[in-house]
């Protein structure tokens, strides 16, 4: 006698092979509609000549784009709540678009805590209660990859914070990264003169690494390490890894209390204190020096770095002080956290260099240097603008400075005014995608908390000192490098 069919099981397996296939399609449908949508509005708004009302149709235009931007995101999740991450900055997209895209941080599904807590024995080796003294079922936060619980291990005071993958996630990501650099491929021969697929082939191979937390517990490690050694007072808290109770899918960390720099407005606002005095424009000032030393130091210094600052993995932690006072503005040197090291870059020596190279040319003002840095980075640019060194010293200061050029308060690549209309960057180094997306994400917190400074001017001494100890600076003059393509 044949055994029973199992109808319910045969359905499950067929959804979860076609379940890439679902997922491509609904992004290629959405991906199209909100790109004609623009393109067709691009063709209406030419005959409209009274420029208060194309400011007006465009704003409209971008609100209708990000409702539907922010429902493609929020449905597939995965990959796409980074993408949601990259856009939703007030530096770079529409004001409509930062809007929508910025509550999405953090926003992912939650996994079921049955199958959270399947992954974690299977991963230990353990019951949970055998590991636990307490562990909280709703999760402190889900993001693209994990979720995070607070715990408390067994014969412990202090609590912990418990990383744990999402079954299931990494091969839909892939398939969502893949899609993507279909679409770059698009845009750069249309409408973008930039090497974007590059860029998503370094982003596929980072969001590979992610998948790794043993990896990650030795990213954050080597980096704490790191800043603990380069400075009286590190300017970063990094959390300390509970090293026995790493695995591949599971992270188990010290747990570090705070506000996600997100709600810092809010928490100010509660306080009372004035958001635009002078103690708030000073715990604003003092927290991006912190994570901008830290940042340089570990760029130009080390070259391996942190190269995932958005909002969500910034935390304004809690100060051990008199109850009464603000907590924020009584011990602010020690009290940013830097959370998630899924995302590191290790530099190569050349581009390391390089890059230092760059920045002494955007904090000095040179034209002459940045053009020799591209040269020396492996930046191929291709330019039919009259006033081409201008030009690519203007592009220099958008990819990779936190301070806006002179007249721009928003990237616009669309824009006929945009460098990258002017210029067009032919051939972009993969590996430098790392840097050029935490400068970026440096800016908008800066543009977030209301502060237009320059990383480049900042992290001048901290350049001369890398080129000093290559042999390469000597009394102010900097010795270019061998390029690297």
């Amino acid at each position: 006698m044949l055994p029973p069919i199992d109808i319910n099981a045969i359905k499950d397996k067929v959804s979860f092979q076609l379940r890439p296939w679902q997922r491509s399609f609904q992004f290629w449908v959405r991906a199209i509609d909100i790109y004609t949508g623009y393109k067709v509005f691009q063709v209406r708004v030419n005959f409209v000549r009274d420029a208060q009302k194309q400011e007006a149709m465009w704003e409209r235009q971008h609100e209708i784009a990000a409702d539907k931007i922010f429902a493609m995101c929020s449905d597939l999740g995965g990959f796409f709540l980074k993408i949601a991450q990259i856009l939703g900055k007030p530096d770079l997209a529409p004001s409509a678009w930062v809007k929508r895209l910025v509550t999405l941080c953090d926003r992912a599904p939650p996994t079921p805590f049955d199958a959270v807590k399947l992954v974690l024995e299977n991963e230990l080796g353990q019951g949970i209660h055998d590991v636990f003294d307490r562990f909280d079922v709703e999760p402190l936060g889900s993001a693209s990859i994990a979720q995070v619980h607070r715990a408390r291990l067994k014969g412990d005071n202090g609590d912990v914070v418990v990383k744990v993958q999402h079954p299931g996630i990494q091969d839909l990501m892939m398939t969502d990264i893949h899609n993507l650099q279909a679409f770059a491929l698009y845009m750069q021969k249309t409408d973008i003169k930039f090497d974007l697929y590059s860029v998503t082939k370094e982003m596929e191979k980072q969001i590979g690494y992610e998948f790794d937390f043993m990896r990650e517990a030795d990213a954050m490690e080597r980096i704490r390490k790191f800043l603990h050694q380069n400075n009286k007072k590190t300017p970063v808290l990094v959390p300390r890894v509970i090293r026995d109770m790493v695995t591949r899918r599971v992270l188990v960390m010290e747990y570090i209390d705070g506000i996600p720099i997100m709600n810092l407005g809010d928490e100010i606002a509660k306080r009372g204190i004035n958001p635009r005095g002078k103690v708030a424009a000073a715990a604003k000032q003092k927290i991006l020096q912190s994570l901008t030393l830290a940042y340089g130091q570990m760029i130009l210094k080390s070259g391996f770095f942190h190269a995932d600052p958005h909002p969500g993995n910034i935390l304004i932690c809690k100060g051990s002080e008199a109850s009464h006072q603000l907590y924020l503005f009584s011990n602010i040197s020690r009290a940013v956290a830097l959370l998630d090291y899924g995302q590191v870059k290790d530099l190569p020596e050349q581009l390391r260099l390089g890059y230092a190279n760059l920045v002494l040319a955007i904090a000095n003002g040179d034209p002459l240097r940045a053009a020799e840095s591209y040269r020396e980075l492996g930046i191929e640019t291709l330019s039919n603008c009259e006033n081409e060194q201008q030009e690519l010293f203007k592009l220099a200061e958008t990819m990779f400075d936190t301070k806006l050029p002179p007249g721009v308060t928003m990237l616009q690549p669309f824009s006929e005014d945009s460098s990258i209309k002017k210029v067009g960057v032919m051939a972009f180094p993969e590996e430098l995608f790392s840097v050029l997306r935490t400068v970026h994400l440096l800016r908008g917190l800066s543009v977030g908390l209301g502060i237009n400074y320059s990383c480049a001017e900042q992290w001048r001494p901290l350049a001369e000192e890398a080129l000093s100890r290559a042999g390469r600076f000597k009394g102010g003059t900097v010795t270019v490098g061998c390029c690297l393509r």
